[in-house]
């Protein structure tokens, strides 16, 4: 259940928002922690936060956060009347208060004379990126700061339909910002609708894939809002033009330690690009990793991991029942602890360039190899072969933004149909960045000891594996009888 949190001008706001991938800036500052966003739907009784007075507001309300505008003006063109661009009323905003986001509000209000939401969503990518944020919106001249908890969503009906559809992008890839962007999307979809927005706004560059993630969503789900992407419209090129901009317009620069990586984290993954791995022949440092450590400085006694799964899903770990969220939270860390899922790849950006990034997924590579091992038991040789090549077409999908997607949502349903019987439990060993599997369980297991035996049974008789054989061959000794002149 997404969960509402109530900030004020006057109290303190613990808030989380989420970090680009290099492809969702323009310069390689790590400065600017890329936008969140919100969730799909508002639950209790939120408390609202105008000029420092707090009221509660109804649970069908959407009014959220909010970090009220106390400027009479940010820039010229501001929300009274016609901005340089057009005419907007009010836009939803994806925020992270990084250096980006900052100077897009007052970008917003000076060309398109409209009020600017910000909007950020908490999708697991951590606590330290949130001080001030409710101060950095305010101070850039949004009239509203809105804040959603999407872990629990996230999880639950992002990551885990894409688990048990076995959605690998190029091998490797286990679509960690892939799967981010439509829950994002839909929640500023939905927000727009609560507070009467007429536009939503994104922080991606022109060059990557996010771009089209989120408004391929903002299409599906509501196709007359209008969107705004700063970034193929205006005319700042870098860092230092951003820097220029917010000092001119009175906006505070955030100050934070510059990273020679662009990153992306979120409850699945940990994404790393730029600098030296823009070469795809450089090694990755050892000290660029965070979630997990190097598998030379793992334990040296290997782990075991029981994983409960049900229809496709997992549900425990070590016989635990846990939340979807708690329960990828537990296993990040165990795996993290043993080196487990770190994956480098050069992986082909649906605008067409190439690039090469360092992912990290503790938790998620344990889960994927739990739920497939399981599969291995409970379908059959024609099920398997069809619904990995079924798979390969729902990561594409996923990859390139289309998760709603008629199609995909079609493949979902019959991912979902082929998986009912894949119920049980498998057991892992985790060593030093390795995950081996030990021990498979199901009720609806296939596997039939007393026939698989090489012992005689009364169900295989060995013997009729001779006309099997002659009929099954038949073709190709067909066409060596013709090859010969027989």
């Amino acid at each position: 259940m997404s969960q509402l949190k109530a900030l004020s001008a006057c109290s303190a706001a613990t808030l989380i928002s989420h970090g680009p991938r290099r492809e969702d800036l323009a310069s390689a500052s790590a400065s600017t922690l890329k936008f969140g966003a919100g969730a799909s739907e508002l639950h209790g009784s939120p408390l609202v936060s105008q000029h420092c007075r707090l009221v509660k507001a109804h649970k069908s309300q959407v009014i959220t956060a909010v970090a009220s505008n106390d400027k009479e003006t940010v820039s010229a063109g501001a929300t009274n009347g016609r901005g340089f661009r057009g005419k907007l009323n009010k836009v939803v905003l994806a925020y992270s208060g990084g250096l980006d986001t900052s100077v897009i509000v007052p970008w917003l209000r000076e060309n398109y004379g409209c009020e600017v939401v910000c909007f950020t969503a908490d999708v697991g990518q951590g606590i330290k990126e949130l001080d001030g944020l409710e101060q950095k919106a305010k101070a850039s001249g949004a009239c509203q700061l809105v804040v959603k908890d999407l872990k629990e969503e996230f999880v639950k009906d992002y990551i885990f339909p894409c688990l048990r559809a076995g959605a690998v992008y190029e091998r490797k890839y286990l679509l960690g910002t892939s799967m981010a962007r439509p829950v994002i999307a839909k929640a500023m979809v939905d927000v727009a609708k609560e507070v009467g927005a007429d536009a939503v706004s994104h922080g991606c560059t022109g060059k990557g894939n996010d771009q089209v993630r989120f408004e391929l969503t903002f299409f599906s789900l509501n196709p007359e809002l209008h969107v705004v992407a700063p970034w193929r419209e205006w005319d700042i090129q870098g860092r230092e033009d951003a820097i220029e901009y917010a000092k001119k317009h009175n906006v505070p620069v955030p100050v934070t330690k510059k990273s020679i990586y662009s990153r992306d984290r979120n409850l699945w993954h940990l994404s790393h690009e730029g600098d030296i791995l823009e070469d795809p022949a450089n090694e990755p440092e050892k000290d660029m990793y965070m979630m997990s450590v190097d598998p030379v400085d793992a334990p040296n006694e290997p782990e075991y991991v029981e994983i409960g799964i049900v229809s496709g899903l997992p549900v425990s770990v070590n016989g635990k029942q846990l939340s979807p969220a708690s329960l990828l939270t537990e296993l990040n860390e165990l795996g993290g602890k043993h080196g487990i899922g770190r994956i480098d790849m050069v992986e082909n950006r649906l605008v067409g360039m190439k690039s090469r990034g360092v992912y990290e997924t503790p938790g998620g590579t344990i889960l994927f190899c739990a739920v497939r091992e399981l599969e291995s038991l409970t379908l059959d040789r024609e099920t398997i072969q069809v619904k990995d090549s079924l798979a390969l077409k729902y990561a594409e999908l996923v990859y390139a933004g289309r998760w709603f997607d008629p199609l995909r949502e079609s493949m979902d349903a019959f991912m979902q149909k082929i998986t009912a019987t894949t119920t049980g439990s498998v057991t892992l060993k985790l060593y030093k960045g390795s995950v081996s599997v030990v021990g498979r369980t199901s009720p609806h297991s296939l596997y039939r000891q007393d026939i698989s035996s090489f012992e005689n049974g009364k169900i295989y008789d060995q013997a009729d594996a001779a006309g099997f054989i002659r009929l099954y061959g038949l073709p190709m000794r067909v066409r060596a009888m013709l090859e010969n002149g027989m």
